[in-house]
């Protein structure tokens, strides 16, 4: 029996996703942004498309070929209608994205920087390109007329390809051209102007050369996303294999799973447009027609070209995250955290405070051993890496439990845990069906006969380079109640053991979500009771169903809820008798806030805890998750003040409706960009 959800005061994850992408969107249309942050912003709203089809659409697809019938618990549609509205909702974001990748371009023009078209070329770039495809593309292309003898080619996911309508006699045949992965996405012009031209309309513009022996037609660069939510639990181990190479050879499905979208930019006609919905089993819905360019990712190196003149009127200032923290210039880290608890705020404080620590650590002859959870870590030559592979070879213990299962990250991780089992460290990979998604770092030290700890626990990655642009917290604490926490974190990860039990943690699968729906229904009972209630939450997504109904349950009681949810917010706050003591805020600006941060009441009596979980069903019951109490009354007043800073932004931030959409706060409000305001406080 189908238990049918009310859907009153809920919406639709994946549709609430579209529109926080389409607020990402918003930002490449303010003109008080610098032009080329626009263009980033621009590219991101891409790569985050691109994305959701790898997985959010591709898993939509997967349930849509079952047998059984699922609704979504918050908007009771089917997997099929879903996608139907997905379909209809990206087809009009797609318009506004070419209006204002059109109008950027023209700006763009005028500021010195222009992509330019084949047809558009004066003489001696044209003669210039002429030379380049001869010399450096020709040789490379490998062009297919589809045959008997050349049956239609796997498209790989996100490649980019010509596809061309030829004519022989009176045969209608289909050319495919790959465009060469190994070049660069753009040719810049000669002359001193930053002038450049996309490498696949070099290729399109040549086709009727390659293919010489036909008449061309219509010719269009196409793109194939595929589904890429591949499950790597569930293939069964070979005999004598290893978990990476397991690993490696899981990660060859992904490039072969089916096709859920089909990018034309370019002229097609009926012919070939039925044929590659044909091949690649798609309907018309999933075919999306644009004016921009397929891949926008070249847009992030733009600036390499640029002058310093116009860097400094086209960018953001530069920014150098901050050195400084509470430590006494000529105090170790290890001494200062095991008197005083410490916060890093990044990116606004350096990642490197962190690995300064680390560093202290390898070098501290009292340090026996150090334990740690990466699970994204990037694929730059990491500094961490090198600390924890130097440690291990001074002969301290070293324990990384290494994610591989990291979406898009799995071939880095895999590198990266050969090379720290190279240098003589203990890698483990998680547990079975549980990504282990928590961020926690434990270095133990023996001191006048004791075991003394010292834990970070962060809200984000151990990543220096998206420290420098996500925001999160980083915490550090000498507590022995922490520590042992942490110790028994660690021990069962290494056995497998999901439920153990935890004194100053909450944990996921096993407490998280009961101790958070036990601190919810807290705050309701103080509302009912006639006392002060309040809870103040900040994370990146809320679509858990039994979160989302506590909190409900709770608004109605009268406790005011004010939650900073920057992506999916599957709640409707404002419905009357239903969530109106409830108010949401997204910001999204110059930083991805990152950090997630749930408060429980106010004052020096507030519970405040900092995780790397957003109160989704994935990270409450199918990950490995910690929520981390913060006890220092100093750090909870710093971190409370901070919430109510980001809450009254009303620059970057907008406030969600009572029908799920974003709306700007009226400009008779005072001007607060919190980001900016946390960029001053945490300048040198």
């Amino acid at each position: 029996m189908i238990k049918k959800i009310n859907p009153i005061y809920t919406q639709n994850r994946e549709l609430s996703w579209l529109k926080f992408n389409e607020r990402v969107l918003e930002e490449a249309e303010d003109e008080t942004v610098p032009l080329y942050e626009r263009l980033k912003f621009l590219a991101i709203f891409n790569s985050n498309l691109d994305e959701f089809y790898m997985i959010r659409v591709g898993s939509l697809y997967d349930l849509s070929l079952e047998k059984s019938l699922k609704f979504d618990n918050k908007s009771f549609l089917t997997p099929t209608q879903q996608l139907e509205k997905i379909f209809a909702a990206t087809k009009i974001l797609y318009k506004k994205r070419d209006v204002l990748a059109a109008r950027l371009e023209r700006v763009c023009h005028a500021a010195g920087i222009q992509r330019k078209k084949s047809e558009k070329l004066g003489k001696r770039e044209t003669a210039f390109v002429k030379d380049y495809f001869r010399t450096q593309i020709m040789p490379l292309l490998s062009p297919l007329v589809i045959n008997v003898r050349h049956p239609f080619p796997h498209l790989q996911n996100k490649a980019l390809y010509i596809a061309v309508s030829l004519k022989e006699k009176k045969n209608d045949i289909l050319g495919i051209i790959p465009i060469p992965e190994n070049l660069p996405k753009l040719l810049y012009l000669p002359g001193r102007k930053n002038k450049y031209i996309l490498l696949e309309d070099i290729v399109l513009h040549y086709a009727e050369k390659i293919f010489n022996l036909y008449t061309v037609e219509k010719k269009a660069v196409i793109s194939v996303t595929r589904n890429a939510d591949i499950s790597l639990d569930d293939e069964d181990f070979e005999l004598g294999e290893d978990y990476l190479q397991h690993m490696r050879k899981s990660l060859k499905r992904r490039g072969k799973l089916a096709a859920v979208r089909l990018e034309i930019n370019g002229e097609t006609c009926s012919s070939m447009f039925t044929y590659l919905l044909e091949h690649l089993n798609i309907k018309k819905e999933q075919v999306f027609t644009c004016r921009t360019p397929i891949n926008l990712s070249y847009l992030l190196s733009l600036d390499e070209r640029m002058t310093v003149e116009q860097k400094s009127t086209l960018m953001y200032p530069p920014f150098i995250p901050s050195s400084k923290c509470h430590i006494p210039q000529d105090t170790s880290m290890i001494e200062y955290i095991g008197h005083k608890d410490l916060l890093l705020n990044y990116p606004y404080q350096s990642f490197d405070l962190f690995l300064q620590l680390l560093k202290e650590a390898v070098y501290d002859d009292s340090v026996f051993a150090i334990k740690i959870t990466i699970y994204r870590i990037g694929k730059r030559k990491a500094k961490l890496i090198q600390l924890l592979s130097m440690a291990a070879e001074l002969g301290k213990d070293v324990t990384v439990l290494m994610e591989l299962r990291a979406r898009f990250d799995e071939a880095n991780n895999i590198n990266w845990a050969e090379m720290l089992q190279d240098a003589g460290c203990k890698v483990i990979y998680g547990v079975e069906g549980y990504k282990v998604h928590a961020k926690i770092c434990l270095i133990m030290r023996r001191k006048n006969n004791k075991i003394e700890y010292i834990t970070q626990i962060g809200t984000g990655n151990y990543n220096a380079q998206t420290a420098k642009l996500y925001t999160d917290l980083s915490f550090f604490t000498a507590s022995d109640d922490i520590g042992l926490d942490a110790v028994q974190f660690f021990q069962n990860m290494g056995t497998d053991n999901l439920q153990g039990n935890y004194n100053s943690f909450l944990s996921a699968p096993n407490s998280l979500k009961p101790d958070l729906l036990r601190l919810i229904n807290e705050q309701r009972e103080h509302a009912l009771a006639g006392k002060v209630s309040h809870i103040l939450l900040k994370m990146n997504s809320l679509t858990d169903r039994d979160l989302i109904d506590a909190l409900a349950t709770a608004s109605q009681a009268g406790v005011k809820i004010k939650m900073i949810i920057r992506g999916i917010c599957c709640i409707k706050p404002g419905i009357k008798g239903k969530t109106e003591n409830i108010k949401v805020i997204s910001i999204v600006g110059r930083f991805l806030e990152h950090s997630r941060i749930f408060c429980f009441g106010s004052g020096e009596t507030a519970k405040i805890y900092i995780s790397s979980a957003d109160w989704m069903t994935r990270n409450t019951e199918h990950r490995v998750e910690i929520a981390c109490p913060i006890y220092d009354l100093d750090l909870k007043e710093s971190i409370y003040q901070s919430l109510l800073i980001m809450w009254r932004d009303t620059v970057k931030a907008r406030f969600l409706n009572r029908d799920g959409d974003y709306e700007k706060f009226s400009a008779k409000l005072p001007r607060l960009d919190s980001q900016a305001f946390f960029l001053e406080k945490y300048t040198d």
